[in-house]
């Protein structure tokens, strides 16, 4: 069974969402939290996950889209409401980024901190969104110990990944660890513990090789999760039991809530 830790099933490239949900959970997706990118996306993605039961929600506001957000506060009070929907496992997906052009540090780091002390009061997960911030990002986590972090689509380098993972965060990669280039993700991978590893797609962005350029879908975890297996050295089977389980841990879903689509047995 296939756990997909982070993807963004309201993109508009999912024509037919509905649909390619209900055969993905027939044929061997155990679970898939969609992370929220906006107070109108978590409402959405808590929509779609009350009519597909394996399915569950991280809501929050996304680095890149706090310009179209009004006033701070009241906006992490609606994301604070949102939070308490049952279908709702963790914050997210919050953070920096400063690969976009123009962008406001300053207001991205108060958005990106008054979400991490809203999940810290609600005793709720984060999963954090982390392009070209490492250091940023780095600074203003170590100030939440007590917060479970999950850092998304994993892009920084191997010694930093050993030191989140020593400070109890957990870690994900995409299909990029299966591209020819990514020297810098699979170094990372070959240190972060097996007990802190996860697996996501991203998707529809960031399908393995050899679908990049398509569509991306969690049943295409398949190949991500091969890759690791390799890395790791230990079978693809493993691979997908000790991610799933990890994913059961960091988002606090208990595997009774799950319900049994594929005929396939529940790890």
């Amino acid at each position: 069974m296939i756990f997909d830790s982070h993807a963004h099933y309201n993109d508009s490239k999912f024509e037919d969402r509905d649909t390619l949900l209900s055969s993905l959970f027939a044929d061997g997706v155990g679970a898939i939290v969609n992370a929220s990118v906006s107070v109108v996306d978590s409402k959405r993605t808590l929509e779609l996950c009350e009519a597909h039961p394996n399915m569950f929600a991280a809501v929050g506001i996304h680095p890149s889209d706090i310009d179209k957000v009004g006033r701070l506060d009241s906006a992490v009070s609606e994301i604070e409401a949102l939070a308490a929907h049952p279908k709702a496992v963790a914050v997210g997906e919050i953070g920096l980024d400063y690969y976009w052009e123009p962008y406001d540090k300053d207001k991205q780091k108060a958005f990106f901190i008054s979400q991490l002390e809203l999940a810290r009061k609600i005793n709720m997960p984060v999963v954090i969104h982390d392009r070209e911030s490492h250091g940023d990002v780095d600074e203003i986590i170590r100030a939440f110990p007590d917060v479970k972090i999950l850092l998304h689509s994993y892009s920084g380098s191997a010694e930093w990944a050993r030191e989140l993972t020593k400070a109890g965060r957990y870690i994900s990669f995409s299909g990029v660890v299966t591209f020819k280039n990514a020297r810098k993700a699979v170094e990372a991978a070959e240190v972060v513990p097996i007990d802190k590893l996860l697996i996501e797609t991203d998707c529809p962005y960031l399908a393995p090789t050899p679908l990049r350029g398509s569509v991306n879908h969690s049943g295409n975890l398949l190949y991500t999760a091969g890759r690791l297996a390799e890395i790791k050295g230990i079978s693809l089977e493993d691979m997908l039991s000790i991610t799933f389980e990890n994913a059961c841990k960091f988002y606090n879903i208990d595997k009774s809530m799950l319900t049994d689509i594929s005929g396939k047995e529940i790890l």
